[in-house]
Formats: C-alpha cells, structure tokens, sequence
C-alpha cells in the first residue's frame, strides 16, 4: 500500500538503486501490503499494476490481516528464480568451459587422498 504519491517517487529511486548494483536477471516484486486498508491507499490498484509493468516487475497484493497472498507473493517470487535459473543452465548446453555435472571424479587410491589432505593448511 502506498498511503503517499510521494513514496512512488522513493520506488522508482530504490529500483535504480536495486538495479545498478545487482545482475541485470534478478527478480523484482512490488508488493502492496496491508491491502485490508485499501481506504488509506493513494494509488490504485490500476494505477499500482501499470506502474509494475512499466518498471518491469511483478506485482502482487497481501494481507496478513486477510491472509492474502501472502504465500502466494514467496510462490511466485521463487517460481521465477527457479525458470531464470533453469534457463541459465539450459543456455550453457554443451560449452566446454562449464563446470561438469553429475559426473564422477575417480582418485585412483587411498595415497592420493591422504596426499592432499596432508598438504593442507589445516591438520588435525
């Protein structure tokens, strides 16, 4: 909820903020909490929605009076880490220079172990 136009103006600095000093793919949500006190409210949920769009964000409103969306809002945030991340792992295919997955790393014997752990730094 924003109880003042004002705050819009305080939103879009934070997003510039967000935005500058993280990974162009991170996900964004706008939430109007408190949505219960949607007569103290000085933007309007059509007005709140256009704005998300325009910024490029989700946009959901909750309750925990009502307990509305609440869950929802951790839903879809994670919902949308998973397919970015998903994606990434899709988009690095076949290249050579990503790390392996899923395969098996043999040590060809026990020396070889106890070689390594007793260069370390950090003896028992």
């Amino acid at each position: 909820m924003i109880s003042l136009r004002t705050h819009v103006k305080n939103v879009e600095r934070w997003l510039k903020e967000l935005r500058d000093h993280t990974e162009a793919n991170i996900v964004i949500m706008l939430v109007s909490k408190k949505v219960d006190l949607h007569h103290l409210c000085a933007v309007s949920l059509d007005d709140a929605k256009a704005f998300a769009k325009q910024v490029h964000t989700f946009f959901m409103e909750t309750s925990t009076l009502e307990a509305l969306n609440v869950k929802n809002a951790f839903t879809e945030v994670l919902t949308q880490i998973y397919r970015i991340v998903s994606k990434k792992a899709l988009d690095i295919g076949d290249d050579p220079t990503a790390l392996p997955k899923g395969q098996m790393i043999k040590i060809r014997n026990r020396d070889d172990v106890s070689a390594v752990k007793n260069a370390g730094c950090c003896l028992s």
